[in-house]
Order: C-alpha cells, then structure tokens, then sequence
C-alpha cells in the first residue's frame, strides 16, 4: 500500500518544512505511486529520458557519472526526501546516473505534471529550484575536497557531511549511524584511490575521531572531526519536501 502523503513519516520530521493544505491536496494528485528497488539496482542511466519525478522515501543511493573506460565520479549521496529526475523533466534526459545502495522506496510522480507546478503553484516550483540549488552547493564544496583537501581532510569532511545528513533524518543512534555505502564509493566522490581511501580511514579510526565498518558509521565527537577536514559543522536548514 503507498503511503498517504498527509501520513508521509518524512513530514513528521522538523527538517522538512510543512506543507499548507491546498499543497498537500496536490501532492496527493501528483504522486502516481511508490516503486521499490533493491540494493545495487540503477534506478536512472545517464542520457534516458524518463516520464517520471522520484522522491526517496526510504533507503540510501548515489547519483555517478562513467567514462567510456569504466571510470566512476561518484556527484552526491542520496538520502530520504531527495528529489531524483528532475534534470531529465528540465533538460530531456539524465546527465548522469542513480543506483540504490540499500533498498529504497520511492514516491513516484508524473512528471508531465511539472508544468502545473510551474504555473499553479510557485512555492512548489521555488522549492524545487532550492533543491537543485542545494545539490550545486554540495557539488561546490566536494570540488573544493576533490582540489584542495589532503586525503585525511577530504574523508573527514565527507562522512562529516554523510553525518549530518543522516542525523537531521533520525539516522543516527548514540553516535552510530547505518551507511550503506561501499569504501568504493566514497573513493570515487573524492578522487581517491581505493587503497589510498581504506588507509585514511584506518588513519581516523586509529585515531579515534572517525569508524565506519559493516555498514555502521561512529564519530564520536563531530565538532573535533569537522576540524581535521578543514569545514565546520552546519545545523541543517529546513529543507523542502516534495
């Protein structure tokens, strides 16, 4: 059964602005359904042209771009009530890719109907426009890691990041946090090695600032964390929900 989304548990949560009741009403028209994948599974392939709009529900995944020689550039981290597909509903097809890396829900809209976003209902549009601003900002600062941070500073940021995000989503437990991401993956947003990745790592952890295995990430203290990358920690903004 698809969740309502006047019942939606993402609403629920204080990092999502409300809706008023004339956008619920039409959240409801426009969701079409939800639609789950497995782990490991390629939600959207780069140049496809795809009718629908996805929120994620629940579960983790990543946007990434291929070379012809099979080389990967991990762009951003998907996590629950990211917008997904709106690159091909503005441009007519996807830049790049979207996989699952745990099993995800996703709220499923007809993009067709973006246009009556657009015209009907501009708080909608407004949010929609600050999500792909948000995603440029990230894109901004993994840039600046990718070009400028060492390796112990550029892994630090990013499960800082990684951090925050799944905490201002109820993700995080005494210090724990579940991350579903491979070493891989991370090597692959920041420019690194996988070697050169598992080694930085194994730098914090014998350090005690950072310990990501079997899937469960633990900082102990962010604050300390944020200093190795050279960044400060953020207290995530309200975000919009769609």
């Amino acid at each position: 059964m698809a969740v309502r989304c006047a019942e939606c548990p993402l609403r629920k949560l204080e990092i999502f602005l409300p809706f008023s009741a004339e956008e619920l009403r039409f959240m409801e028209r426009f969701k079409v359904g939800e639609l789950n994948i497995d782990a490991g599974m390629t939600l959207l392939l780069e140049g496809s042209n795809s009718p629908q709009l996805y929120t994620a529900l629940e579960g983790l995944g990543l946007r990434y771009k291929l070379l012809e020689d099979g080389r990967r550039q991990v762009l951003n981290f998907i996590f629950p009530g990211d917008l997904i597909g709106l690159q091909a509903g503005i441009m007519g097809e996807m830049g790049h890719s979207v996989e699952a890396t745990s099993r995800m829900t996703l709220c499923v809209f007809d993009r067709g109907e973006i246009w009556t976003v657009f015209k009907s209902y501009p708080e909608r549009s407004f949010d929609m426009t600050w999500l792909a601003a948000c995603e440029e900002h990230f894109l901004g600062e993994s840039l600046t890691s990718v070009g400028q941070r060492t390796a112990i500073q550029a892994v630090s940021w990013a499960l800082v990041r990684l951090y925050e995000r799944g905490k201002s989503l109820g993700l995080t437990r005494n210090g724990n946090m579940a991350l579903p991401y491979r070493q891989q993956d991370l090597a692959d947003a920041l420019g690194l090695s996988l070697v050169h990745t598992n080694k930085t790592l194994a730098r914090l952890r014998e350090r005690q600032l950072a310990t990501w295995s079997d899937g469960e990430l633990h900082i102990p203290n962010l604050d300390q964390l944020a200093e190795i990358a050279v960044t400060e920690t953020e207290s995530q903004r309200r975000r919009p929900l769609l």
